[in-house]
């Protein structure tokens, strides 16, 4: 029963952040986004985000020491709005996954942390912190 348990709990927590994903930004070689959506809500760089964002990764402001990474909130048929957090990323080589993918940790008292994400076919991963600076 334990078990059970657990492999539903990992199923779920998969279903929940790994979401729907778009293409990768073509037009500027320096910016790399997708659209997940966050059917939970959880904890990025010490944001509550839930629902359609937008991940965008700029390196040219990675290059400059400005926060490389920003979430955006996202309207179905009108695009990209309002920022909801951004921050500065801990890059780190990996696999290149097929899927964007977010890697996230419990909190016992809120909802999910945000540890990391990654585009789909990019070999670097984004560290991300628990609060922004």
């Amino acid at each position: 029963m334990r078990s059970r348990i657990l492999v539903g709990a990992f199923a779920l927590l998969a279903c929940l952040i790994v979401a729907t994903t778009v293409a990768k930004g073509a037009a500027d070689p320096m910016k790399r986004w997708a659209l997940v959506n966050l059917i939970e809500p959880t904890s990025i760089a010490g944001i509550f985000v839930s629902g359609p964002v937008m991940f965008v990764h700029d390196d040219e402001k990675m290059a400059q020491g400005l926060p490389c990474t920003g979430v955006y909130r996202f309207v179905p048929g009108k695009g990209p709005g309002e920022e909801i957090v951004s921050f500065h990323c801990k890059p780190r080589s990996g696999s290149a996954p097929e899927r964007f993918t977010a890697k996230t940790i419990p909190d016992p008292y809120g909802p999910r942390i945000l540890t990391e994400y990654q585009f789909a076919g990019d070999q670097e991963a984004h560290g991300v912190p628990k609060a922004q600076h």
